[in-house]
């Protein structure tokens, strides 16, 4: 008998972590993140139970195996995840250098009941997104205010940065 773990048998376990995750005053999202060496780490979502609007299952999981790995890049890794991740999990895993990402349900099922981030991707598609939250760049009038490129240059001087 094989002891070999399928991405079908991660992909149960993240469905399985959600719905437990309901039942602990959670978000019915659940993600792991695992390794190319085998290592697992869960998430679950804990918005509304922490009050942390960026706590998602895809994000809490790579916290944790970035914790416990004692390092940002997860490049091999896999990001198993209850629901198909929105556009801030799919940048957190990104940023994570998470090499795949495998969902279950998709963002028309969390939409059906009630979970709809749909002006979340549309924002990013739309010519006129600041007619949801306007973002804009601000020009510094005080000559005595720090220069907006003041972080960058004394990054790039320093002997011990770590470069991600």
């Amino acid at each position: 008998m094989s002891t070999t773990v399928t991405a079908e048998q991660f992909l149960a376990r993240s469905i399985r972590l959600a719905t437990a995750n309901v039942l602990n005053s959670g978000g019915p999202f659940g993600a792991m993140i695992v390794t190319a060496d085998g290592k697992t780490f869960d998430g679950v979502n804990r918005v509304t139970a922490d009050n942390d609007p960026t706590a998602h299952a895809e994000v809490t999981a790579i916290r944790t195996a970035c914790r416990e790995l004692g390092t940002f890049d997860l490049s091999g890794a896999t990001l198993y995840t209850s629901c198909e991740p929105c556009p801030m999990c799919l940048a957190s895993a990104l940023w994570a250098r998470v090499s795949r990402v495998v969902y279950a349900a998709d963002r028309h099922d969390a939409a059906s009941v009630g979970f709809d981030d749909a002006v979340f991707y549309e924002y990013f598609d739309n010519q006129d997104r600041d007619s949801l939250m306007p973002v804009s760049k601000l020009e510094l009038g005080d000559p005595q205010a720090p220069a907006p490129l003041e972080p960058f240059t004394t990054w790039n001087t320093l002997e011990t940065r770590i470069d991600y």
